[in-house]
């Protein structure tokens, strides 16, 4: 195979809902077809259809790039927020994005827009590691807060911006973004932003912003955003905000766009080859539970459960004398079960359920009484995880 020409940076597919028709497969076969090494898909504020996107590409040989179109809040005008194209460099970048998703519909929701903030980009979590660390960013195109700054000709202020930018992140992680979609003012756009490539000595890369793969399913696309937008598509004066030239483009139809510009071409094959995230798909993981300075989980598990039993054979036996005639029978089991859950690794899962269960009980949300094999568990009652002493009826663990 010869070297690639370009790859594909910016892909919304079908979990775009609003703006893409790009089905997960068809994307795949249209890279596949055109000898495209890799391909991203950086849908809207989501990481929805990485699963699905990462098995059916690595299925057909084709190195799937994660990423996402992120919203940015405008502080000046939150109706009209900026964009922010970031992509997966390796696993800290992975846990760097959902973070800022995660961070985004939580905290800074707006008219059904999860925003990230341009200051989180600089706060660091507890291990002292940036939000956009393991992470590439590409400007955003016109729609960015620097293409914005461009197109309305505020071009020194886009030069301190773009300077503020690129110390958001890692050396060489930030790119100014390129795109010829077929719009008006694309050409004066690209000048420019070459002129501030310039001045700024950062790197341009060309992408193509895909909305769906074939050219003649313009009309398809058009339809679905008028049902999301709720705007009829007869509608002459209706915004038109995407164009017939937003398929799936060739690696030669790239570079006769950009013959102008063949380091920007080059720069996203480049950054192709720094994107690899492996994933392990298929196995649970627990989160880690927080335990205090010196104790290891199972310690701490074997501690609570007992702890909570003294309290549930207060409860059970009031009297003093009767409780402890029954307390080594209940504490030979407990040893039991703690042994069994300790050798299972189950010590976690034990101590996050009694967690959200006694939050629950606590502010008054209904929770059941316990089903299958851990209603049996004297560790379950102790924890407080179910109401119902296995003792007595002689339930097994």
């Amino acid at each position: 195979m010869d070297a690639p020409g370009f790859v594909h940076l910016r892909v919304h597919t079908e979990y775009s809902i609003s703006d893409s028709i790009v089905r997960i497969d068809a994307l795949v076969e249209a890279a596949l077809a055109d000898q495209q090494p890799a391909v991203a898909v950086t849908d809207l504020g989501n990481l929805f259809g990485w699963v699905k996107f990462y098995k059916a590409a690595r299925a057909k040989g084709i190195q799937p790039i994660c990423g996402a179109d992120l919203w940015l809040s405008n502080e000046l005008d939150r109706d009209r927020p900026f964009r922010l194209l970031v992509l997966v460099e390796n696993q800290q970048g992975y846990l760097s994005l959902c973070r800022l998703l995660s961070r985004a519909w939580l905290e800074n929701e707006h008219r059904g827009r999860g925003e990230i903030k341009k200051s989180w980009l600089a706060e660091e979590d507890a291990q002292g590691r940036r939000y956009s660390e393991g992470l590439i960013a590409l400007s955003g195109g016109p729609e960015g807060e620097i293409g914005q700054a461009l197109v309305s000709g505020r071009k020194q202020q886009a030069l301190e911006l773009a300077k503020s930018w690129a110390a958001l992140f890692d050396p060489e992680c930030f790119f100014l973004e390129v795109w010829r979609r077929g719009g008006e003012g694309d050409d004066a756009y690209v000048r420019d932003c070459a002129h501030l490539a310039l001045a700024t000595q950062l790197p341009l890369v060309a992408t193509h912003p895909v909305q769906f793969i074939e050219r003649d399913a313009y009309r398809a696309h058009e339809a679905r955003v008028c049902i999301a937008e709720g705007e009829m598509l007869a509608n002459p004066r209706r915004p038109r905000n995407f164009t017939e030239s937003q398929y799936f483009l060739t690696q030669s139809e790239m570079q006769q766009r950009f013959a102008d510009l063949p380091s920007a071409l080059a720069n996203a094959v480049s950054i192709a080859k720094r994107c690899c995230l492996n994933m392990t798909l298929g196995k649970a993981y627990l989160p880690d539970f927080p335990t205090p300075s010196g104790y290891t989980i199972d310690d701490f598990m074997r501690e609570q459960a007992a702890h909570g039993l003294e309290d549930r054979l207060k409860q059970c036996f009031p009297d003093q004398s009767e409780r402890d005639t029954h307390r080594p029978s209940y504490q030979e089991r407990l040893r039991y079960e703690c042994d069994t859950i300790v050798q299972m690794g189950f010590s976690g899962y034990f101590l996050i359920v009694a967690d959200f269960i006694n939050w629950a009980k606590a502010h008054q949300v209904p929770v059941g009484p316990g089903r299958g094999s851990g209603a049996g568990s004297l560790v379950a009652f102790a924890l407080g995880i179910t109401d119902l002493d296995p003792i007595p009826y002689a339930l097994l663990f």
